[in-house]
C-alpha cells in the first residue's frame, strides 16, 4: 500500500513538474505574453478584456494563451505564479500580474518603461511623438 501512495506522489510531483516547465517554455515564448479567458478578438470576461484594451493602446503584439480551452493549463499557471486569478501577463518570462496591476502601470507610465527595458517601443509614446510635434509646428505659425 504504502509502495503505491510513493509511485502515486511521485507521478504527481512529475506531472506538476512538467507542467510548470510547459509553462515556464510559454512565458519566454515571446517577449511579452498574456494568460487570459478568451482569445484577444473574444475576451470572455471584463478583466481580460481591460488587458487586451491596454495592450492595443500600446501595440503591444504578444502571445496569449486561452485558460477556458485547457483546466490544466488554467490551474497550473495560477499555481506557477502563486497568483489565484486571470489574466495573468508575463513580461520578458516574468510575472508582472493581472488586470489590476496592469491598469495601474498604464496610468502611472510604468509599464511603457517595462516594454522599454525590453525593446518595444508603446505607440502611446508615438502618438505623444506627433501630437508634440504638431503642436510644435502650429507654435511656430
Amino acid at each position: 500500500m504504502f509502495g503505491m501512495t510513493a509511485a502515486r506522489f511521485a507521478l504527481t510531483i512529475r506531472t506538476f513538474a512538467s507542467k510548470a516547465d510547459k509553462i515556464g517554455n510559454l512565458v519566454k515564448q515571446n517577449k511579452v505574453v498574456v494568460f487570459m479567458k478568451g482569445v484577444p478578438e473574444a475576451p470572455k470576461c471584463g478583466f481580460s478584456n481591460a488587458v487586451v484594451q491596454i495592450m492595443r493602446m500600446h501595440g503591444v503584439e504578444y502571445d496569449a494563451h486561452d485558460v477556458l480551452q485547457d483546466d490544466d493549463l488554467r490551474q497550473g499557471i495560477k499555481d506557477f505564479t502563486n497568483w489565484p486569478t486571470i489574466p495573468q501577463v508575463f513580461i520578458n518570462g516574468e510575472f508582472v500580474g493581472g488586470c489590476d496591476i496592469m491598469l495601474q502601470m498604464h496610468q502611472n507610465g510604468e509599464l511603457i518603461k517595462e516594454l522599454k527595458k525590453v525593446g518595444i517601443v508603446s505607440s502611446l509614446l508615438e502618438k505623444e511623438k506627433v501630437s508634440s510635434t504638431a503642436a510644435s509646428e502650429e507654435s511656430k505659425k
